[in-house]
């Protein structure tokens, strides 16, 4: 270590002046090259990932991994309840250790960076405080909670701890989505004045999708996607109403949802999801001077339509069968964790803590006018 004592000036000799100052500049220069090296060693480093659950979108966002560089990314562990199923998926994507629980996963030392939560979110809350607790930097898979209450349970978990937490908002992370906001600063299609978005497919006979206990319902499970995009363009501002009007299942969640919402200066947003039936799944924007379309799969964008101009962002092919849509795009989610944590932030710049807070604000009212409600609501 190199330690920089106190230096006194003024003494009559000018040659021990400048021998003084010669001394202070050599011991910054040397202080300079160590945090620089420093710094350099840790990007030089794999950001070593603990997948925590072994199901189907743990297995796509592990193939994803394999997308980006080895050295700038390594999965070192799994862990799922039930020691075979991590065994298997450790097996299949070549990691070193498999484990029976969270907690297991959350005690190995030799995870040092980050976990990705692969649960379905009745679990994020529970699970996520072991790894938050255990001083685990965490990206956890969207919803970040069942509500605003579990979320400031988190958020203040990770606070406490000094630790990173990302809700895995992956859509923002997309090429066609840092255009987006390109576009939105530079006013390219002037004054947003109208967003659009749509998320709807067949999807009840999939049991969390309908299931109240697996947190079911098209809001929490794809809507979600249409609030965010909703948020990223109008850059996390808090909206003055929102209307919402949906139809429920037998099983008390809703198949399907239409929330509106206002902002300032007559800006506005119109969401609609279904678990029922197919929807064209576009999003959007229109502006004083022009629009800006993604014309299809719109939470997974590899295409977007600028004033009638189209551009291409294809995705990288997939080493392993994928369980959905464009999931080779989870890369990009990753890699922003791995640069927040070269840098040293706790949270994303483009996905804040508080943008997630705002998120789920806003599923709870519109849940709340619908009559959706969880065992995790308390009521």
């Amino acid at each position: 270590m190199v330690i920089v004592g106190p230096v006194k000036f003024g003494s009559t000799c000018w040659r021990c002046n400048l021998s003084l100052r010669a001394v202070i500049m050599f011991r910054v220069s040397t202080l300079r090259l160590i945090l620089i090296l420093r710094h350099q060693s840790s990007e030089n480093m794999a950001t070593r990932w603990g997948i925590c659950g072994a199901g189907k979108i743990s297995h796509d966002f592990t193939v994803a991994l394999k997308t980006l560089p080895p050295a700038d990314h390594e999965v070192v562990a799994v862990a799922a309840r039930d020691l075979q199923r991590a065994q298997e998926f450790a097996q299949r994507h070549g990691i070193p250790r498999a484990y029976d629980s969270y907690e297991k996963l959350a005690k190995d030392a030799e995870i040092a960076d980050v976990i990705y939560l692969g649960l379905i979110h009745p679990h994020h809350l529970k699970v996520g405080l072991i790894f938050l607790r255990s001083k685990k930097n965490v990206l956890c898979e969207k919803p970040l909670a069942m509500n605003s209450r579990e979320v400031q349970q988190i958020i203040a978990a990770a606070k406490e701890n000094d630790v990173f937490l990302m809700e895995a908002v992956w859509t923002r992370f997309f090429p066609a989505s840092i255009k987006i906001s390109n576009l939105l600063a530079q006013e390219a299609i002037g004054e947003v004045k109208l967003v659009d978005v749509s998320f709807g497919a067949p999807l009840q006979h999939i049991p969390r999708a309908v299931e109240k206990e697996l947190g079911g319902g098209a809001l929490l499970d794809i809507g979600v996607y249409c609030l965010q995009f909703v948020c990223m363009v109008f850059n996390g501002e808090k909206p003055e109403s929102i209307n919402a009007t949906g139809v429920c299942l037998n099983t008390g969640v809703d198949e399907a949802m239409a929330v509106v919402l206002k902002f300032s200066r007559n800006r506005m947003a119109v969401c609609t999801c279904s678990i029922s039936v197919q929807l064209s799944n576009e999003a959007t924007i229109f502006g004083t001077k022009g629009t800006i379309k993604i014309p299809e799969h719109q939470w997974c964008p590899t295409t977007l339509v600028v004033n009638g101009e189209k551009t291409q962002y294809p995705l990288p092919e997939p080493s392993m069968p994928l369980n959905f849509l464009n999931s080779t795009g989870m890369r990009y989610e990753a890699e922003e964790v791995r640069q927040c944590l070269l840098k040293g932030l706790k949270q994303s710049p483009r996905m804040t803590l508080a943008d997630s807070a705002l998120l789920t604000e806003i599923m709870d009212e519109a849940r709340s006018q619908v009559g959706v409600v969880y065992i995790q609501d308390g009521v």
